[in-house]
C-alpha cells in the first residue's frame, strides 16, 4: 500500500515537472539544441544546460514559496494578535441592524434630553438639605441689586429725540393750505388799498369797504348835503337851464326808498365817518364832481367784492373745525402787509420746527415761542393772524431715537459699579430646611457648593419613550413595500436628528420642512409621515418650545412627506417648498388667533413671527433641494426625479448605446415599452422599470457585432470567425460583466445596476448550448457543462427586474413572429395571423421561465404570468396594427414598350 502511494506520488511529480518543462520551453526560457548538429557531445551539453536551468528555476520557485509561507505566517500572527478586534467587528457587522437601532435610541435620547445632563441638586425655592457655611471670606456680587440699580439708571437716562421729517412735511402742507385759503379769499375781495392812499387814507378805504349799508348811505347823503350847502354859499342857487341835464343823485332808488322807510341815524360822532366824508369832499373840491362819482362807483364795487369775500370766509369758518381767519384780521391787511406776513410765517415756522417741539410741551410755552418768533418777521398788525395760523398747524415733531437712547442707557448702566456683598469665613449661607433664595443660590454657586448631576432617571424614561417610538417605526418599515438598507436607516436617523439638533442650538425655526420633503421624496409618504408623527409628541413633551411653533413645523413636515414623492421635477419640488412655507406661516397665525394673542397690543409681533416661520419653511425647503442630489449619490438612492434624469436619452451611456449599437438600442426601446406597460398594470415602479431597461444591455457595447441585432444583415462572426460555441457563449455572457463595469464607472445607482445581471438571471444560452451538444455528439472527447452556457446571475430579486427579464425574452420572440407573419403572404394581415399564436408563444416562454426557477425571488406570482403575456401582446398589436391594403398599379402600355 505504501509502495503504491509512493509510486503515485512519484508519477504526479513527474507529470508536474513535465508540465513545467514544457512551459519553460514554450516561453523560450530553455536553450534549444542547434539544428543540423547530431553529435552526441553537443546533445549532452544541451541537456545539461536545460537541466541546470530547470533546477535553477525550481530553486527560485522554492525560495519564493518559502517567502510566501513566511508572509502567511506573519499575517497569521498579526491576525492572532488582533483576533478580539476582528471578532468584535465581525459581530458588529452581523448585528448591524441592532447596532443602528441602539445608536438611534442613544443619539436621540442624548440630543433631546440635553437639559438633563447638568442639573443641580440644590434648586431655588427648595429647602436646604443641610446648613451650609462660607468656606472662606469673599466679596460676591449681588446680581439682583446690581441689575436693579442699573435698570433705574437706564430708565432715568435722558431720552434722545430726533426730528421727524414726515411730521414737518405734514405741518408745512397744512400751513400752505391755510395760506392758500387766505389768498383765495383776498383775491375775491380784490386789491387793497383799492385807491390812491394819498387821496383816501388806508384807514378810510378800510372803513369805506367794510362799513354797514346804513353808514354808507348816510355817508353819501352827507357828501350830497355838503355839496348843496357849498352851492348856496357861493350863490349858485339859480335853477338850471331847460336844456341842462340835472346831475344824477348818488343814491339809487332802492337806497332812497330804504332811507325813506327808515329814520335817519346820526353818524357824525363816528370819527371814521367824518374823516371819510371830509376826504371825499376834499377830493371833489380838488378834482371835479365827475371824478368823485367815479370814485364812489369804485367804492361800491369794492364793497360788493368785500361782501362776497366775507361770505366765503364765513362759509370756510363753518366748514373748518378750527377757524383761524377773522374778517378784521385777514381782509384789513394791505397786499404788502399780507406778503410780508406770509414770508414771516414761513421763516418763523422753519425756525420753530428746526428747534423741535417735544411731546407734552405746555401750550403757553408754545404760544410764547410763536409770539417771540413773529415779532421779528411779521408786521405788528398781522401778528395775531400769524399766531393763529401757526398755532393751528404746529404739533410735536420730535420722536424718540430708540437706538441712540438705548446706547445712552447702556452707557449709563455700564457706569454703575456692581453691588458687592462681603461674606466672611464661617458665615452661614443657608440653614438646614430653610428655603433657598436666589441670593443664596448665587453665593453657593460662587463657592462651587452647588452639586450638579445627570438626571439618569429622567433620561431612562425618555430613552424608553424613544425606544417605543423606534419600535413603531420598525413595525411600519416591515409593512411597507420599500425595503430599507442599513444606509437608509442611517440617513433616516440623521435627518431625524436634525430637528432637535437645531432646537438645541437655540433656533426655533427648525428643519421640519426639509425632513418631510426629503423623507417623502426618498422613501414615500408612509415612512415620512411616521417619522414626523412620532417626533411630534416626543419634542412637545421633552423640549420647552412654543406649541404654535411646534404645530406649524409639524404641518409643514406632514405636507412635504405626503406630496414629495408624487412630484416629477425639481420645479414642482420648489413650488412644494412655497406651499410648505405658506402652511407653516398660516398654521402659526391660526393658532395665535385661536388663543387670542393677535388681538392684543403685540399683534404685530405675532404677524412678524408668522412671516419668519413661513420664510424658515421656504429656506429649509431650499436647503433640502440643494442637498437632495448629493444625498442620492452618497446613500445610493433613486427618486422619481433622479430616475427621470437617468432616462434622458442625452445621458452619455445612452448616447453611446444609440450610436455604437443601434440594433441593441432599438431592442432596448421596445423592451422598455413592453416592461413599462406591464409595470403600470401590476402597480410596480414604472420610473425604475423605464430607467433600468434603458441600461440593461449597455454591456453589449464591448463587442457590438457579437450580437445579431447589430449585424445589420451582415455575416455572423460566430459562424464565420469563432465557430466555437464555448467562446461564443463567453462573449454573450461577458456583456453582463462589462455592463456592470460601465455602470459602476458612470456611478449608476445600485437599483439600476441590478437590472444588468438580473434581467438574464441564470438562464441558459440555448442556441450555443445546442451547438455544443451537437458537436459533443460528433466528438466524444468533448463534454458539455451546462454551467458554461448559463449566465452567472443572480436571478431577479424584485418585481421590476423580473418584468424586464420577461419583456426581454418576449421581445425577440415577438420580433421573430412578426418576421414570419410577413412572409406568409399579402392576403392575410399580421394581426389576423399572429394574435393567438403570439399569446400562446408568450405563455410558453413565461411558463418556461417559471419552471426554470428564474422568478422564485422576484415576487411575481404564477397567476400574473398570463396577465403579463396579454399585456405584451396588446402592446405588440399597437405597434403592428392593421394597415390599408393599397391597390397595385398596372403598368401602362408606354411603360411596357419602353
Amino acid at each position: 500500500m505504501k509502495m503504491h502511494q509512493f509510486l503515485q506520488f512519484l508519477n504526479q511529480q513527474l507529470i508536474h515537472w513535465r508540465r513545467q518543462y514544457k512551459t519553460l520551453r514554450r516561453k523560450g526560457k530553455l536553450v534549444r539544441s542547434p539544428k543540423g548538429k547530431t553529435h552526441r557531445r553537443e546533445l549532452l551539453r544541451t541537456m545539461l544546460k536545460n537541466v541546470f536551468l530547470f533546477l535553477s528555476k525550481t530553486n527560485e520557485k522554492s525560495k519564493r514559496r518559502k517567502q510566501e509561507r513566511a508572509l502567511r505566517a506573519k499575517e497569521k500572527s498579526v491576525k492572532t494578535k488582533s483576533s478580539i478586534c476582528a471578532v468584535g467587528l465581525d459581530w458588529a457587522y452581523k448585528q448591524r441592524y441592532s447596532v443602528i437601532l441602539a445608536i438611534a435610541v442613544v443619539s436621540l435620547t442624548g440630543i433631546i434630553g440635553y437639559k438633563l445632563y447638568n442639573q443641580t441638586q440644590i434648586q431655588i425655592g427648595h429647602p436646604a438639605p443641610q446648613t451650609i457655611t462660607a468656606p472662606y471670606t469673599a466679596s460676591i456680587e449681588d446680581q439682583k441689586k446690581t441689575e436693579a440699580e442699573r435698570k433705574a439708571v437706564s430708565t432715568s437716562s435722558l431720552q434722545v429725540l430726533m426730528l421727524d421729517a414726515r411730521i414737518n412735511e405734514k405741518i408745512n402742507e397744512n400751513l400752505q393750505q391755510l395760506l392758500d385759503d387766505g389768498n383765495e379769499i383776498r383775491a375775491v375781495a380784490g386789491a387793497f388799498p383799492f385807491f390812491d392812499p394819498v387821496v383816501l387814507s388806508i384807514s378810510t378805504q378800510r372803513y369805506l369797504r367794510s362799513c354797514s349799508e346804513s353808514e354808507w348811505q348816510a355817508l353819501l347823503s352827507a357828501v350830497e348835503n355838503s355839496k348843496n350847502q357849498q352851492q348856496k354859499r357861493i350863490g349858485q342857487t339859480t335853477p338850471a337851464a331847460p336844456n341842462q341835464k340835472r346831475q344824477p343823485r348818488i343814491t339809487s332808488k332802492s337806497n332812497s326808498q330804504s332811507l325813506e322807510k327808515t329814520e335817519p341815524v346820526d353818524f357824525s360822532q363816528n370819527t371814521d365817518f367824518t374823516q371819510a366824508v371830509a376826504e371825499l369832499e376834499s377830493y371833489r373840491l380838488t378834482t371835479s364832481e365827475k371824478s368823485l362819482s367815479l370814485v364812489i362807483a369804485e367804492i361800491s364795487q369794492t364793497r360788493q367784492r368785500y361782501i362776497q369775500a366775507t361770505t366765503k370766509l364765513l362759509k370756510l369758518e363753518t366748514l373748518s373745525p378750527q377757524a383761524v381767519y377773522e374778517e378784521s384780521l385777514l381782509l384789513d391787511l394791505s397786499d404788502v402787509e399780507w406778503e410780508k406776513t406770509q414770508m414771516g410765517i414761513h421763516q418763523s415756522i422753519e425756525r420753530i420746527l428746526t428747534q423741535g417741539i417735544p411731546q407734552g410741551l405746555p401750550k403757553n410755552i408754545l404760544q410764547d415761542a410763536v409770539s417771540l418768533q413773529l415779532q421779528t418777521f411779521v408786521p405788528e398788525s398781522a401778528e395775531t393772524l400769524a399766531k393763529n395760523l401757526l398755532l393751528a398747524v404746529l404739533k410735536p415733531n420730535l420722536q424718540k431715537d430708540e437706538e441712540q437712547t438705548r446706547q445712552n442707557a447702556q452707557k449709563a448702566a455700564a457706569g454703575v459699579p456692581p453691588v458687592m456683598v462681603k461674606i466672611r469665613h464661617g458665615e452661614v449661607i443657608v440653614k438646614k430646611g430653610a428655603q433657598i433664595t436666589a441670593w443664596n443660590f448665587e453665593v453657593l454657586e460662587h463657592y462651587h457648593l452647588i452639586r450638579r448631576e445627570v438626571k439618569w432617571h429622567e433620561l431612562v424614561k425618555l430613552g424608553g419613550v424613544i425606544a417605543i417610538a423606534i419600535g413603531i417605526f420598525v413595525w411600519v418599515e416591515r409593512h411597507i413595500d420599500y425595503e430599507l438598507r442599513q444606509r437608509d436607516r442611517l440617513l433616516v436617523l440623521l435627518l431625524t436628528l436634525s430637528v432637535p439638533g437645531v432646537i438645541v442650538i437655540g433656533l426655533p425655526y427648525t428643519t421640519w420642512s426639509a425632513l418631510g420633503l426629503l423623507l417623502g421624496s426618498f422613501y414615500g409618504p408612509t415612512l415620512g409621515l411616521t417619522v414626523v408623527g412620532l417626533l411630534w409628541p416626543i419634542l412637545g413633551i421633552s423640549l420647552d418650545m412654543s406649541k404654535a411653533a411646534l404645530l406649524a413645523g409639524v404641518g409643514g413636515g406632514i405636507l412635504g412627506s405626503y406630496i414629495a414623492q408624487r412630484l416629477r421635477s425639481r420645479e414642482e419640488l420648489a413650488l412644494l417648498g412655497v406651499a410648505i412655507a405658506l402652511t407653516q406661516g398660516g398654521i402659526y397665525l391660526l393658532v395665535k388667533i385661536l388663543i387670542g394673542q393677535v388681538f392684543g397690543s403685540t399683534w404685530y409681533i405675532v404677524f412678524q413671527e408668522a412671516g419668519l416661520f413661513a420664510l424658515s419653511g421656504l429656506g429649509w425647503s431650499v436647503v433640502a433641494l440643494g442637498l437632495s442630489p448629493y444625498l442620492e449619490k452618497v446613500f445610493d438612492l433613486v427618486t422619481p426625479i433622479r430616475l427621470a434624469e437617468l432616462a434622458n436619452p442625452n445621458r452619455p451611456l445612452l448616447k453611446r448605446l444609440a450610436t455604437e449599437t443601434p440594433g441593441t438600442f432599438q431592442h432596448t426601446l421596445l423592451v422598455a415599452t413592453l416592461a413599462e406597460a406591464a409595470a403600470k398594470e401590476l402597480g410596480c415602479n414604472v420610473e425604475l422599470v423605464r430607467a433600468g431597461t434603458l441600461y440593461h444591455d449597455i454591456g453589449k457595447m464591448h463587442d457590438p457585432l457579437g450580437f445579431i441585432e447589430n449585424q445589420m444583415g451582415g455575416p455572423n462572426k460566430h459562424d464565420t470567425e469563432i465557430k466555437d460555441p464555448w467562446k461564443s457563449a463567453e462573449i454573450i455572457k461577458k456583456h453582463v460583466n462589462e455592463g456592470l463595469v460601465m455602470a459602476r464607472k458612470h456611478l449608476l445607482p445600485t437599483a439600476i445596476q441590478a437590472f444588468i445581471p438580473e434581467h438574464q438571471g441564470t438562464m441558459l444560452i440555448a442556441y450555443f448550448h445546442h451547438q455544443a451538444q451537437q458537436m459533443a455528439q460528433s466528438d466524444s472527447s468533448l463534454t458539455v457543462d451546462d454551467a458554461d452556457f448559463r449566465y452567472d446571475g443572480p436571478i431577479p430579486q424584485s418585481r421590476e427586474t423580473g418584468i424586464v427579464m420577461l419583456a426581454d425574452s418576449c421581445e425577440a420572440a415577438l420580433r421573430s413572429l412578426q418576421a414570419s407573419a410577413k412572409s406568409v403572404g399579402e392576403k392575410r394581415s399580421v394581426k389576423d395571423v399572429s394574435t393567438e399564436q403570439a399569446l400562446a408563444m408568450l405563455n410558453n416562454i413565461l411558463r418556461a421561465k417559471w419552471q426554470d426557477n428564474q422568478l422564485v425571488d422576484s415576487g411575481l406570482k404564477r397567476e400574473e404570468m398570463s396577465q403579463i403575456a396579454q399585456i405584451f401582446v396588446d402592446v405588440w398589436q399597437q405597434f403592428h396594427h392593421k394597415r390599408i391594403a393599397y391597390p397595385k398599379l398596372k403598368a401602362s402600355s408606354t411603360g411596357r414598350n419602353s
